[in-house]
């Protein structure tokens, strides 16, 4: 292989992009891999994930309610940042009208 320049396709290595902070707190887990809602607004979970554009990459957050597997919030940036996530909450919150008892405000 090497008398004629052949070589073997390498994969690139795997590099971490993300910055921990090994200091940190973390929050108990308080549905413990049960992911069940008996009703709306009960239970919200979220996600972040990357995706490839001709732009570039973009960062998407996203907030589904777990009862019905409802989207109610989303958000998109070039950067993954606090304000990517605040304003699927937000979006979220507006979305279903909230109470902060959990209840569902659904007066205009």
């Amino acid at each position: 292989m090497k008398k004629y320049g052949i070589y073997s396709k390498t994969k690139k290595k795997f590099r971490v992009t993300t910055k921990q902070n090994h200091k940190a707190s973390f929050s108990s887990n308080l549905l413990n891999g049960k992911f069940e809602a008996v009703k709306v607004n009960q239970i919200w979970t979220s996600d972040i994930t990357y995706i490839w554009t001709n732009q570039g990459w973009l960062y998407l957050a996203v907030i589904l309610d777990v009862y019905n597997r409802e989207i109610i919030g989303w958000s998109l940036n070039h950067r993954c940042s606090v304000e990517l996530v605040l304003k699927a909450l937000t979006m979220a919150i507006n979305n279903r009208r909230a109470e902060p008892d959990g209840s569902v405000n659904n007066s205009v």
